[in-house]
């Protein structure tokens, strides 16, 4: 049986708080968002209030790490919770799928009676395969199955339960008429607004910051830097401004998802998850700043750069950003060095306690309410 870590942090709360409801499940996940990519890590250049402000309503964990320090593979071991050695999505090519058999935190949740949707990025199992979401577990998943198909924010349609959905004016590429993520976003707070007289588990695997490097000339996020020197610098590339506005616009979704928790009254029994897939790449590179230009995998309190970055098992390809904010139950400003994974660890059927320094994502979730 797999060990989910969200759906035991429900069993648990509900044990706890026996009166109230199972709580929410909100976990936002943004594609190749680096350790040191948001402004509470000391990033000089990324605008990130929102998440800067969750960071001090919650916890946030120093020592947090990726399954996999690729995008497909990643998805499958959180889904499922196995390691990459006993999974099946082991490839990253977006279309090797899950086991027909393979229970996910969303199949789980289903047999507690929660409202179960995903938004953005699958990965794990592209249509007609046995990998697809509907099949486990998912009531309602939008946005790209097949991760290849994520690599443009242009792209002709978009699936939704393993139907195409055109999107207007689009050919892939660059360029189009319909942003694919402002419509992936739309549908997943559309879902919390239809789901909030029920537990629910939203999940919310954006693509941003993740390549192409593309968002519209129009988007609000671009207010926060139009007083910035480095944005009105001709001699620094439009995708390295593009990146840094995409990480601001993601944090603005964050700011939407908790908003409207607000509104609907649900705050207070809502989990919610902010993270990254993998660690970061040393994207934009030049002979002045040969790990890149924003300086992706480094640890703020050394200022030293983690060995490697995406792609490769050293610290800089698996170390991610992760925060958990529940008002009431998880203790605001929170700092954790704990070591952490994504994969549940079992022996003879039965999780393993945690060591001193190193927990597996269920039993460090079990210390959340201590």
């Amino acid at each position: 049986m797999i060990c989910s870590c969200l759906l035991a942090f429900v069993a648990l709360a509900v044990a706890v708080s026996a009166q109230d409801s199972p709580p929410n499940i909100v976990y936002m996940m943004s594609d190749e968002l680096a350790y040191f990519e948001l402004g509470h890590m000391g990033n000089p250049y990324m605008k990130t209030p929102r998440i800067d402000q969750m960071s001090k309503e919650g916890l946030r964990f120093t020592n947090a790490l990726a399954a996999s320090p690729v995008c497909a593979p990643l998805r499958g071991c959180f889904m499922t919770g196995k390691h990459s050695g006993h999974a099946s999505v082991r490839a990253n090519d977006g279309g090797t799928p899950l086991r027909a058999e393979e229970e996910t935190i969303a199949s789980m949740l289903k047999q507690k009676n929660y409202a179960t949707g995903g938004f953005g990025k699958w990965g794990a199992g592209g249509r007609g395969s046995t990998g697809v979401p509907e099949k486990h577990g998912f009531d309602h998943f939008f946005g790209y199955y097949d991760q290849v198909h994520a690599h443009t924010f242009y792209p002709a349609y978009l699936i939704r339960n393993s139907e195409e959905v055109p999107l207007k004016g689009n050919e892939g590429g660059r360029s189009g008429e319909t942003y694919s993520h402002y419509e992936i976003m739309k549908e997943g707070l559309e879902f919390i607004r239809r789901s909030k007289d029920t537990p629910f588990f939203c999940y919310l695997p954006i693509t941003p910051p993740h390549g192409m490097y593309d968002i519209p000339a129009d988007d609000p996020a671009w207010e926060l830097y139009k007083d910035e020197d480095w944005i009105n610098d001709k001699s620094i590339g439009q995708d390295v401004k593009n990146y840094a506005a995409m990480v601001t616009m993601v944090d603005k979704n964050l700011g939407a998802v908790i908003d409207l928790l607000k509104e609907l009254q649900l705050e207070d029994n809502t989990i919610v998850f902010f993270t990254g897939d993998n660690g970061g790449q040393d994207r934009f590179q030049s002979k002045e700043r040969p790990r890149g230009f924003f300086g992706p995998n480094k640890d703020p309190k050394t200022g030293v750069e983690f060995r490697g970055g995406k792609g490769n098992l050293y610290e800089g390809g698996l170390k991610i950003p992760f925060l958990v904010r529940w008002p009431g139950k998880v203790q605001p400003g929170r700092v954790s060095d704990l070591i952490f994974s994504q994969v549940d660890i079992k022996l003879n059927g039965k999780l393993i306690t945690p060591s001193v320094n190193t927990y597996p994502y269920r039993a460090y979730l079990e210390t959340l309410l201590s």
